[in-house]
């Protein structure tokens, strides 16, 4: 049998209960828990033969309020003894997924943008919600249930043993069918739940990057075509789960029939024994219709409750796969850049996101400290790129990189991020209040300090005029504010870090006429006295800027300030400046 059909996973198993150490007395009582559900279940048969033997087929009240008492207490303590399984064991089960999602929520925060570029957003959520909650279940319906149903069977099956062993040998007799079809049953259940979850993760990622993409659908009017491929796919996920039930459906009705055909040779064969030769009390023959549900249910809940047992495992053996991945990149600095000033160079660098293309290839530049650089080219000339690995946020395959002279593999990364600010054209806000989305729920920035640095760049009078103010909730990505207003709140998000670098990133492209001036003026603000890298499409917002980098192909063809750049009329930023002031001409004329 392969990995893939695979039913039991023991290694799995130890993996899980390791996170169930920390929660040892909640598994200690939930086990003690299973027992009393199957030792006070298993022993009111045995009364029950007692009070027809002793006192109805001898019409004698000896002992017959004690029994009537002992019965009641041992259904008492059955019904505690399942609530505080119930309570403990679904307790369990969510301690240990809170810890398991924890620590994947963890590990994917720390995940090489390379790890996201070729991983669906949907299939991750599937792992850290979804799947989680199967995980839960393993131990909730799953686990310590077919515990419990094993320890009552065996008990039940013991009792049988000793009251009578004819009467056992009959219901025995059909065991080894209910077993066989059991084992079958899992098998190719454990197929089906592999391929319900692959649906399942599917489905929330279609749905997931068509919701956020909605626009787009609708721009170009695919609201039908993704409606059909929504379909197929749905249709794949009904499919997968209709196999789970197409097997539950012939297994379940398949040991009914053996519970039925046993109890019926045990009332026909007690029976005639009862009445014929006395080898078997009335008692017995009560007692014995009164197991053999208690022993043929538990058998037929066991496979329903391991399909219960085997999406918990089908979703641990990938929520684990993922805490498995090691797509980190080394932190293995030492020093922190709190004190940089905030000279740059790249050296020798090459770098290529697959191996079949070359990005930057031989990459050479020096930036001063405290000066304003802006770096032009056309799209895939590798601008952001550059940017991307002096936040480590990609491993260079050759060359290095240093920040005051020393290599950015020796600062820490936490340390690293924390002192170069970022504002990119694709503004990313969170749905919760403005000042939130600027502070990131940094409790070390008062409000003060961000009213203040928002009236130093000139748009507090916009912040304060939005219902709410500074606690005006943005909506998810923001969609509650202007395209220009969120790269504003973006700028003073980057401000308020007060980074000794900061890097612009098209930052400028998409803004809105009412909101140019202000970002222009939050921009010349924003990058006084500090190193700044401004990427921008818009050639006349970094004329002023100390240098500029020209990029072609992951190359540097120029470099130098506009005065100088523009008089040369057959070079790259020439002819850049020219098309681009001819194309604003003639949308001006136009």
């Amino acid at each position: 049998m392969t990995n893939k059909t695979k039913v039991y996973n023991i290694e799995l198993f130890k993996r899980l209960l390791e996170y169930v150490k920390s929660y040892n007395n909640i598994f200690i009582v939930s086990v003690f828990s299973v027992v009393g559900l199957s030792v006070f279940g298993a022993l009111r048969p045995v009364v029950l033969k007692k009070i027809v033997d002793e006192n109805l087929t001898q019409s004698s009240y000896d002992f017959f309020l004690e029994y009537i008492l002992l019965m009641a207490l041992l259904l008492v303590m059955e019904v505690l003894s399942n609530y505080s399984f119930i309570y403990n064991a679904g307790f369990l089960g969510q301690s240990v997924v809170k810890d398991i999602r924890v620590k994947l929520f963890n590990h994917i925060q720390k995940f090489k943008m390379k790890y996201y570029d070729k991983s669906s957003v949907g299939i991750l959520i599937t792992r850290a919600v979804t799947d989680m909650e199967r995980i839960a279940d393993i131990f909730g319906q799953g686990l310590f249930m077919i515990l419990s149903d094993i320890l009552k069977m065996l008990i039940v099956a013991i009792v049988m043993i000793t009251m009578n062993w004819e009467l056992s040998i009959i219901v025995f007799i059909s065991l080894p069918f209910i077993l066989l079809a059991t084992k079958v049953f899992q098998k190719y259940m454990k197929l089906a739940f592999d391929e319900v979850r692959n649906e399942v993760a599917n489905l929330n990622s279609f749905v997931q990057e068509r919701v956020t993409g909605i626009n787009i659908l609708q721009l170009f009017a695919r609201e039908k075509v993704e409606y059909e491929k929504f379909k197929l796919i749905n249709e794949r996920h009904k499919k997968a789960w209709l196999k789970t039930v197409w097997y539950n459906s012939i297994f379940f009705p398949v040991a009914e029939i053996f519970s039925s055909l046993t109890l019926g040779l045990v009332v026909w064969y007690g029976g005639m024994n009862t009445v014929l030769d006395n080898t078997a009390s009335l008692g017995e023959l009560t007692a014995f219709i009164m197991m053999i549900p208690m022993l043929f249910r538990p058998l037929n809940q066991i496979a329903n409750k391991f399909n219960t047992l085997l999406m918990g495992m089908v979703a641990a053996e990938r929520v684990f796969k993922i805490l498995d991945t090691e797509s980190k990149i080394k932190d293995n600095g030492l020093k922190t850049a709190d004190n940089i000033m905030g000279k740059i160079k790249y050296e020798n660098v090459h770098f290529s996101y697959n191996s079949s293309e070359k990005v930057i290839e031989d990459f050479n530049l020096e930036i001063k400290a405290g000066t304003t650089n802006a770096i032009v080219g056309a799209t895939g000339s590798g601008k952001s790129t550059i940017i991307k690995l002096l936040n480590r946020f990609y491993e260079i395959n050759e060359g290095e990189i240093y920040i005051d002279d020393i290599n950015i593999k020796n600062y820490k990364i936490s340390s690293l991020r924390k002192n170069i600010g970022f504002v990119s054209q694709d503004v990313h806000l969170f749905s919760d209040s403005i000042l939130n989305n600027i502070t990131l729920k940094n409790s070390k920035i008062p409000f003060l300090r961000v009213k203040n640095a928002a009236k130093e760049i000139q748009i507090d009078d916009f912040i304060s005029s939005l219902p709410e103010g500074y606690n005006y909730n943005v909506r998810e990505r923001g969609v509650g504010i202007s395209t220009g207003q969120r790269q504003l709140i973006s700028f003073l998000r980057a401000f308020i870090k007060n980074p000794q670098i900061l890097v612009l990133d098209e930052a400028t492209s998409s803004i809105d006429t009412d909101s140019e001036l202000l970002i222009q003026n939050a921009i010349e603000k924003i990058t006084k006295d500090r190193t700044s890298i401004i990427i921008a499409h818009r050639l006349s917002t970094i004329m002023k800027a100390d240098n500029i980098i020209v990029m072609d192909k992951g190359k540097i063809v120029e470099c130098g300030k506009h005065s100088d750049l523009i008089i040369d009329k057959n070079g790259y930023y020439k002819k850049l400046f020219d098309a681009q002031l001819k194309k604003e001409r003639s949308t001006l004329v136009n």
